[in-house]
């Protein structure tokens, strides 16, 4: 049995994930659920960028994006994500790498309608990723969409969750002489029994 201290403890790796993030809430001056996500290109080349994460759930994460940004194309391309959570004020960070998929049903919508009015009109003005030639050009598209789609506009098709089904995670929290704390779980298949190991810092 791997020795694990308290803020480590409990047989589930979302549970303790949904702990941190409820006291950085309490600490982090902005955004506690801003996760630093990766994906790769066709080449192979990684990217790397701060979206914010909406949701823990049972058996996964899920934030929401425009399905034709660089980071939602790469991710569809491979099936494959990784993200880091960090807090400062906590001295600890979270690891996660898993399979991705979508979600754009009704959680989707749902959570699409529960967005500000200028933030829903925004999200089908922007071809997110694009080249754009200036914020004017902008601001007229969002002028044309307000005209067309009026108060109460619906989900774009383009725009929805992505899930991440982790098959890793690693805890981390900052210990004195640099003799970090780190519990690796991990599992074969989304399917199977995570196992449990101390790393060395």
């Amino acid at each position: 049995m791997v020795d694990r201290e308290t803020i480590f403890a409990g047989g589930d790796p979302f549970e303790i994930a949904r702990n941190w993030l409820k006291e950085a809430e309490k600490s982090e001056l902005n955004d506690p659920n801003a996760i630093a996500l990766a994906s790769v290109d066709l080449e192979g080349m990684p990217n790397v960028r701060m979206v914010l994460l909406k949701e823990i759930e049972a058996d996964a994460f899920l934030f929401y994006t425009n399905y034709g940004s660089a980071k939602a194309r790469e991710i569809e391309t491979s099936g494959k994500a990784a993200f880091v959570l960090h807090w400062k004020s906590l001295r600890r960070q979270i690891r996660v790498r898993g399979v991705a998929s979508r979600e754009d049903g009704p959680k989707a919508d749902a959570y699409f309608a529960s967005r500000s009015l200028q933030s829903r009109l925004g999200a089908w003005a922007s071809r997110q990723s694009s080249p754009l030639a200036s914020r004017s050009k902008l601001m007229a598209e969002v002028a044309r969409v307000t005209a067309a789609q009026g108060i109460a506009p619906k989900r774009p098709p383009f725009w929805g969750g992505i899930r991440i089904r982790p098959v890793e995670f690693e805890f981390w929290a900052d210990a004195t002489f640099r003799l970090h704390d780190r519990f690796r779980w991990r599992r074969v298949t989304l399917e199977a029994d995570w196992t449990v190991e101390r790393l060395y810092p």
